[in-house]
């Protein structure tokens, strides 16, 4: 009994996780807790982002009720397909959009968040014309 089952184990296919070579694949914890310095995210160059992504989907654009919930989705997905080509490696991305009409009031925002400083980060941005405020924000979670 004891030689059987030695044999099936031996007789196993190797673990789902390795390569034939023994490397891990690409998904698997590599235990890496921090983003090389060149992958890093960089608040000032994705508020660049935002801005620029702003002003393309919402110039010239009026505060309409029945469109606002559209403009804001298609906001928020243009900012982070943008955020998905910088191609930083194991970063999470959430964007948040609020589109609000504009009649003179004040709105306050605020937000709060649990996570490392040195590898997380985010950027915010507004834009406002005659009719329309927005305001995006962009949060990068680095997963380890």
């Amino acid at each position: 009994r004891v030689q059987a089952r030695a044999q099936d184990l031996s007789e196993a296919p190797p673990q789902a996780g390795m390569a034939s070579l023994g490397k891990p694949k690409a998904d698997e914890n590599s235990y890496v807790i921090h983003p090389e310095y060149k992958h890093k995210f960089r608040p000032a160059q994705v508020k660049e982002i935002i801005r620029a992504s702003l002003n393309q989907k919402l110039t010239g654009q009026a505060y309409n009720v029945e469109q606002t919930t559209v403009l804001t989705k298609a906001v928020a997905d243009d900012i982070r397909d943008r955020l998905k080509e910088l191609q930083l490696p194991r970063y999470k991305f959430v964007v948040q959009v609020i589109i609000g009409e504009q009649k003179g009031q004040g709105v306050r925002m605020a937000n709060r968040c649990f996570w490392d400083g040195d590898t997380d980060a985010q950027a915010s941005e507004s834009f406002h014309n005659e009719t329309l405020w927005c305001i995006a924000t962009a949060y990068g979670v680095y997963l380890y």
